[in-house]
């Protein structure tokens, strides 16, 4: 019972229910190691009690929480202050507010913003705290509107330098905006890389949350290029012959996106470019750039620095080098100073870079511009762990547990932040994520938004089978992202998909958190189920029911179990579950028929997901019993668009199949639309394969045509079937601009369930 209430105490779950009525218990040893990982011995009955005892007194003498947290009708429990206690509020603008006696609804009244509260009790005892004070909701986007999902590395132009960057993203968003009316662009993390080779191609698995990666740069447009002279300006023009071919193998040779070939001839250039020396203005945004970055971007580029050296696996690294303040560190540095500079030059590149592109998308008319997208974790060798080792759980891994479609669970081989670490610094290491993240965009999305409220950890070398839930502030964690937000003037959309605890659902649309609606999963899976947890529907089961999380939310590589638990017999359902009308979506959402771990709109219509899964050895059982369940699925939904009116050309026009989903999309209250950029050209590929490693390219495809023909930025620009699709949207859009908005709210309608997908 001990070990159990010190469990509680620390947040961490000694049971969990994987479905309604069902209850599992955790190992003791996995609750032990996890106790560990904060901090906390627990391995003997002595240790607990003492343990115990320590929390307790620790608690008792606490006059407040480690971070407090306030916004409108909703002031904080500062229940521990004795009578006769006073407060102050330091400002984070540098006032000092006497507040007197304990009042927490004053606090909900004061500035947003991060400040510092100062307690003094009647016995003299003293406490600060930071004090987070937050707005109710994030932003809302301004209005309804439509917009491309994108992978930017699988989008070349004739421009890019062998795959997609931040040239052509600035390209499309001018150009998609002006000639489409979209509103926005969904990209891919552009999180920097843990480098190689072989770099890990997958974007959710990086070195560094908190800096996007240089190999998106085009190299062209940085100012220095125009100032190259003799031969330097001839090595880095030689250099762009070199990727002229890079190119060229991937648009017209069948080659991979290989973006360590890529990175080598892009470093090589920006060697050059950094000895160009600065002219004063660009000297002085330069400067501006550093002292505003501070000490997170020094960091960042000395464990780049010492990764040219060492290799990127900082836990390897000579001893006195594994902490970035330690003494051989201070030691090194002077050598260090050149190539600290140099990678802090392509971090000021690479802003420069992405402001333009999103100010090229609000030059363009769109109401949101770019959605970055914000990965579950960082690679535990990389950058980020390194320079924020407090703040991560040594030897712990994030995951998920066992469940009707994988049960070994899954481990993403990322380590979870520290609850405790970050309410001890006010969540500072949040905070400056955010707003990295939100400097050049219109919103956020949040892969797995639900670790905002907990995340299943597992100790180190031990199968996903013996981990367990620890809980985060999820108070704390959305009021922050609701003020980075707000300062941003963006708006926020969590993925959601698959396994959601109760009330998640309900405390992010109350904070204006969007959520994610896919058109596939969007059922009825009768009364009595938990929130996203459900059980299997009508769809396809097996390796598509690991989408986004088999391995790792997005990640590319698979760790074994879960490829064994791709080809694994799914439960079949007892009845096929009643498609949603469009009038019984959530408004709240970003809704999109497909996404990135899912096939393409057209490889479902023609069977070529179920195909690509045979050949491979993923489907969930006999392939004549898949395909078979594959058509029964599509021939539910042509006759569900038929009956409406959405299909008028029959069901034989794979195009106008596609244009009559979106049409449908059109019809829910969604306040986003999103178009899966693949969809609009037929590509039949996905672009990541849950339950594949080295089995299929993922995250390494161009865009490409129904024949797998890749399609240039300048040919998509041309695409007739591009163009009938996205007429659709914006003859959509103006009809909704003179009817209903569009903008009901509200987790879900008429208790409509979601199929679990993780």
């Amino acid at each position: 019972m001990g070990r159990a209430r010190l469990a509680r105490l620390h947040g961490i779950a000694t049971s969990y229910e994987p479905a309604a009525g069902t209850s599992v218990q955790i190992s003791g040893d996995t609750v032990v190691a996890v106790l560990a990982a904060l901090g906390v011995d627990a391995s003997t009955p002595h240790a607990v009690r003492t343990a115990l005892a320590a929390c307790e007194d620790g608690r008792g003498a606490a006059l407040l929480p480690r971070t407090v947290v306030a916004r409108p009708g909703r002031p904080p429990d500062l229940a521990e202050l004795p009578a006769g206690s006073v407060l102050r509020v330091e400002t984070e603008a540098g006032a000092t507010l006497d507040l007197g006696a304990p009042d927490p609804a004053a606090l909900t009244r004061l500035p947003l913003g991060v400040h510092e509260l100062i307690a003094r009790g009647p016995d003299g005892r003293g406490a600060r705290a930071p004090l987070i004070v937050a707005p109710d909701r994030v932003p809302a986007p301004p209005g309804r509107s439509h917009g491309f999902l994108v992978q930017l590395y699988s989008l070349l132009s004739g421009q890019s330098w062998g795959m997609g960057d931040l040239g052509d993203l600035a390209d499309l968003a001018a150009w998609s905006g002006r000639a489409l009316g979209t509103g926005f662009l969904q990209l891919n993390p552009l999180h920097a890389a843990v480098p190689g080779p072989p770099t890990d191609p997958s974007p959710y698995r990086p070195s560094s949350r908190r800096f996007p990666d240089p190999v998106h740069l085009r190299i062209p447009h940085i100012p220095e290029y125009a100032r190259l002279t003799g031969a330097a300006r001839a090595a880095v023009d030689a250099l762009g012959a070199r990727a002229a071919v890079l190119r060229a193998g991937v648009l017209e040779g069948g080659a991979l996106i290989d973006r360590d070939a890529v990175w080598a001839l892009k470093r090589e250039a920006l060697e050059l470019l950094w000895k160009v020396p600065l002219g004063p203005g660009r000297r002085a945004a330069y400067c501006d750039f550093l002292a505003e970055q501070g000490q997170a971007l020094e960091d960042h580029a000395t464990w780049c620095a010492l990764a040219e050296r060492h290799g990127p696996d900082w836990r390897a690294w000579p001893a006195g080098l594994r902490s970035p303040r330690a003494e051989g560190v201070a030691r090194l540095r002077p050598q260090l100073l050149d190539r600290i500079d140099f990678h802090c030059r392509l971090a000021w590149f690479t802003d420069q870079q992405l402001s333009h592109a999103q100010r090229a998308a609000r030059e363009a008319g769109m109401g949101i511009g770019l959605v970055h997208d914000l990965a579950v974790g960082v690679h535990p060798s990389g950058a980020d762990t390194w320079a924020q080792q407090d703040a991560f759980a040594a030897g712990m891994s994030i995951g998920a547990p066992p469940d009707a479609f994988n049960a070994r669970g899954q481990d993403w081989g990322l380590p979870p932040w520290r609850p405790d670490a970050l309410a001890s610094t006010g969540y500072a290491p949040y905070r400056e994520l955010l707003r990295g993240l939100l400097r050049h965009a219109g919103a956020l999305r949040i892969d797995h938004v639900m670790g905002l409220f907990r995340l299943w950890w597992v100790p180190e070398g031990r199968p996903p089978t013996e981990g367990t839930y620890v809980r985060y502030d999820g108070e704390a964690m959305l009021s922050v992202l609701a003020l980075e937000a707000h300062r941003a003037g963006a708006a926020v959309i969590g993925e959601d998909l698959g396994t959601v605890e109760p009330g998640v659902r309900d405390a992010l649309a109350e904070r204006g958190v969007l959520g994610t609606s896919v058109l596939w999963f969007e059922r009825d899976y009768g009364n009595g189920a938990a929130d996203g947890a459900d059980g299997p529907g009508a769809g396809e089961a097996g390796a598509e029911a690991l989408a986004d999380g088999a391995d790792g939310p997005g990640a590319a590589a698979t760790p074994e179990p879960a490829r064994q638990a791709a080809a694994a017999p799914a439960p079949q359902p007892a009845a096929p579950a009643r498609i949603l009308a469009p009038d019984e979506w959530r408004g709240a959402c970003l809704a999109t028929v497909t996404t990135h771990d899912l096939p393409p709109t057209a490889a479902r219509l023609s069977g070529a997901d179920v195909a690509l899964r045979e050949r491979l050895g993923l489907l969930a059982g006999p392939p004549e019993r898949e395909r078979a369940r594959a058509r029964c699925e599509l021939a539910e939904w042509l006759g569900e668009l038929t009956r409406r009116g959405l299909l008028p050309e029959g069901a034989g026009d794979e195009e106008a199949a596609v244009r009559a989903v979106h049409r449908f999309l059109l019809r829910t209250p969604a306040r986003m639309i999103g178009v899966w950029l693949p969809d609009a050209v037929g590509d039949r590929r996905p672009q990541n394969l849950p339950g594949t490693c080295d089995e299929y390219p993922n995250w390494r495809l161009p865009l490409a045509g129904p024949d797998g023909r890749p399609y240039t930025l300048e040919e998509l620009a041309a695409s007739p079937r591009l163009h009938a699709l996205m007429r659709e949207l914006s003859d959509g859009a103006a009809q909704a601009a003179s009817g209903p908005s569009g903008t009901a709210c509200g987790p879900r309608a008429r208790g409509a369930r979601r199929r679990p997908i993780r």
